[in-house]
């Protein structure tokens, strides 16, 4: 129970790896913010998971790509528990297409959830967390903001900007107690994989180190450790978690 009392957002977690993440600190003792946009179902499914751990949840729906709706999902955090001890940016889309088919739409919507939502939530924490001169705040970046993939562009160049992000953010925040880390998962066993024919899978598969594609609970973990204070010593890294996909 290491995280006992603490304060959590997990942004995007109804559902895959924001979920697992979201339980997995409640396991450890946190009370933790169910973010959600469009799963209200799945939301609310999330925080009885989390409510029948014994740990006190919010269910609150926020788009992340807005910054007015970032800071009040934070201002009711505060509200509620009277800090903000860990942020997880997790909330992401996909439009994949290649670069020459790509519409503008498709490349501004993914940047704007998947790094200015990052910035957006990241801003609305910091205040009150360089006022406790504490906090811990981890961002999901992905393998391919450093492999590349083909079709995604924008996915990457958003997957890159958070590394960059989470670097200097680093840099401007170790004196002040806050740790600024990253994940870069591989391929996890979530529904983005669900749409990839059996056929790529399978190829994808042969070139994975391991033998196997990841489980939800592997970033969970991670996650978890990187808010702990076992890794109070650590800031401004990527850990990749891919199964030796990418070194």
């Amino acid at each position: 129970m290491e995280l006992q009392g603490k304060a959590a957002i997990v942004t995007g977690s109804s559902r895959g790896l924001g979920r697992a993440t979201a339980v997995e600190l409640a396991k450890r003792g946190a009370n933790v913010v169910i973010n959600y946009l469009h799963s209200k179902e799945l939301a609310e499914e999330a925080a009885t998971e989390i409510g029948n751990l014994g740990r006190e949840t919010l269910c609150l729906r926020a788009d992340v790509s807005d910054f007015a709706q970032a800071q009040t999902m934070v201002a009711k955090v505060i509200e509620r528990w009277g800090r903000i001890d860990i942020l997880v940016n997790n909330a992401g889309i996909l439009k994949d297409r290649t670069l020459a088919r790509m519409d503008p739409s498709q490349w501004s919507d993914v940047l704007a959830v998947n790094l200015t939502g990052v910035w957006n939530c990241t801003r609305a924490a910091l205040e009150h967390m360089l006022k406790a001169r504490s906090g811990r705040i981890v961002s999901i970046s992905s393998i391919v903001a450093e492999s590349g993939n083909f079709g995604q562009t924008n996915y990457g160049a958003s997957k890159a900007g958070i590394i960059g992000l989470t670097k200097s953010l680093a840099l401007e925040t170790a004196s002040r107690g806050i740790t600024v880390n990253a994940v870069a998962p591989g391929f996890m066993r979530t529904d983005m994989l669900k749409g990839i024919p059996t056929e790529v899978l399978e190829k994808v598969r042969a070139r994975i180190p391991m033998g196997d594609f990841g489980e939800p609970q592997d970033i969970a973990r991670t996650v978890a450790f990187l808010v702990s204070d076992a890794a109070r010593y650590i800031t401004g890294q990527v850990i990749n978690v891919n199964g030796g996909l990418y070194m």
